[in-house]
């Protein structure tokens, strides 16, 4: 169990050292805590998939959190093929884009701020992912909501900056309200938060319904609706997605960690976890499907117009954050997850790339200014050409087998609310 707790645990721990020391004693040298802690992480999460690989479930509860009468949840922690997944997408990249961010960072005053906040939302992010219920899901995901507000707005003395953090928390405001209220009401409908006990009787729940302004609705439908008010606004689909573009203001780092690989797939992933319940609805199934997949086609083709090159990238994430919820929205589960698991690699590394771009040109985002760069960057070049093929599903490229499943899947699945298919588990 020690193994499993250390591995959020070990980010928090660099978090709390480096903000407390940082500014009078590690200063430039806080990325020697930062980046071992997490690759440390990294190590135990691979541990942990192959614990788990072979279909073994891992749920381990910690200690009682909160306890009030019928209310009671604990710290503990569902480690599953999903959650090995998750866990392993955060800390690879998250140790990959540490290592990076060594040089990108290197002379700047907030050095050390920048890997505390960095390993805060490590942390953050693994507790979201490894949740064994729905409260301390919520908890990690307002947790990663702070940290973006906070790497958003990291160069707060510039006023775009500045702005661009508050716009994100507020939007996303909105959508975590709507997730709360159907946190609420998971535990009014089961008496329950922890997913085990919710999963086990969604069932029973079938055909009750609740009572709204004099109208009845049915309750699974909008526990799901709830939820996915909540997903809409961190994985920024329509009508919610306006605070990514505006994100790209903070670090290219930040952006390739948080607004792209991890951060705004936790919707995602929310929302796979949570497939028992969908399941159950056939409505919020086709809401999932057609928000999905209208964003995908809306983002794609404001990128088209863009010239900022991390704005490009910006509306991409959104468009295949769309794809991932259309994969979702038809049953699809394990098509979507496996996209944002690719996805997650080549949009960072975009990313990445970009930020490569924008230093040797000092800070220059415009790409109407750019041209004949590859005989001075030959490997990000490369690196751009080859993760630009990804993206564009070429056969070959890890996109293409994630994009292309989930294209198959929509095409066979009888259309919204009927499957001729059987429903995907996520793993």
């Amino acid at each position: 169990m020690v193994k499993y707790i250390l591995i959020p645990l070990l980010p928090f721990i660099a978090f709390v050292i480096t903000i407390l020391l940082g500014r009078n004693h590690i200063k430039d040298k806080a990325h020697w805590i930062a980046v071992p802690a997490v690759f440390a992480s990294f190590i135990l999460a691979v541990s942990a998939f192959m614990d788990v690989v072979g279909g073994k479930v891992i749920n381990i509860n910690i200690y009682s959190w909160i306890v009030s009468g019928d209310f009671n949840v604990s710290i503990g922690f569902l480690i599953d093929q999903l959650t090995a997944i998750m866990l392993m997408v955060v800390t690879s990249i998250s140790t990959l884009i540490f290592i990076y961010s060594i040089g990108y960072m290197h002379g700047d005053g907030g050095y050390y701020r920048f890997f505390a906040y960095l390993s805060l939302f490590v942390f953050s992010m693994l507790i979201l992912v490894m949740a064994n219920n729905y409260l301390l899901l919520y908890f990690g995901w307002e947790a990663v909501g702070l940290c973006s507000y906070f790497l958003i707005g990291f160069w707060f003395h510039k006023k775009s900056a500045a702005d661009a953090g508050k716009k994100a928390f507020i939007v996303n405001r909105f959508g975590d309200f709507g997730f709360g209220l159907g946190v609420i009401l998971i535990f009014l409908t089961f008496g329950s938060l922890e997913y085990v006990k919710v999963f086990d009787n969604a069932g029973s729940v079938v055909g009750q319904t609740i009572n709204i302004l004099g109208y009845q609705f049915d309750t699974i439908t909008v526990i799901c609706l709830l939820l996915f008010c909540g997903a809409v606004g961190k994985s920024a689909q329509l009508p919610l997605h306006v605070w990514l573009p505006d994100a790209m203001e903070g670090p290219t780092p930040v952006s390739a960690l948080i607004h792209a690989a991890t951060m705004v797939t936790a919707g995602v992933f929310m929302v796979a976890r949570s497939n028992p319940l969908f399941n159950l609805s056939a409505s919020a199934m086709a809401t999932v499907a057609v928000v999905g997949g209208v964003t995908a086609i809306f983002a794609a083709t404001i990128a088209l117009v863009q010239n900022d090159i991390k704005r490009v990238i910006a509306y991409s994430t959104v468009s295949q954050l769309g794809y991932m919820f259309l994969a979702l929205g038809v049953g699809a589960y394990t098509a979507g997850i496996f996209h944002l698991y690719t996805h997650a690699y080549f949009k960072a590394l975009l990313f990445l790339a970009s930020g490569s771009v924008i230093h040797a040109l000092h800070d220059e985002q415009n790409m109407q200014k750019m041209g004949g760069l590859k005989k001075y960057m030959p490997i990000t070049y490369w690196v751009f050409i080859l993760a630009s093929l990804s993206i564009s599903g070429i056969p070959g490229f890890a996109g293409f087998f994630s994009k292309d499943e989930i294209l198959w899947r929509a095409y066979l699945s009888g259309g919204l609310g009927r499957f001729s298919l059987p429903l995907q588990r996520p793993f």
